[in-house]
């Protein structure tokens, strides 16, 4: 089954659907998700606006590229200081 790709207008919507008091089975009905994505979405995105969505997402993806470079740098500490440790 090929898995569908929802906008952050299209989830924050879905969101504020529930919140009005339409049914979580309907909107995931219309959606053609299972109650699980919808809840999950609720867990990850309940309270915000699409537009802080959307910056949350971002920090997010900066986050891991930091943690990256982080890791990379301190694994080349690593190898010299073990390159300088070494007597020759």
């Amino acid at each position: 089954m090929k898995s569908k790709r929802f906008s952050v207008e299209q989830i924050v919507s879905a969101i504020k659907q529930h919140e009005a008091g339409l049914p979580i089975a309907e909107i995931s009905r219309k959606l053609g998700i299972a109650e699980g994505t919808f809840y999950a979405w609720k867990k990850k995105y309940s309270g915000l606006e699409s537009d802080q969505v959307r910056e949350l997402k971002q920090l997010r993806e900066e986050n891991e590229k930091l943690k990256r470079i982080v890791a990379d740098l301190t694994l080349d500490k690593v190898m010299l200081q073990d390159l300088n440790a070494r007597k020759w």
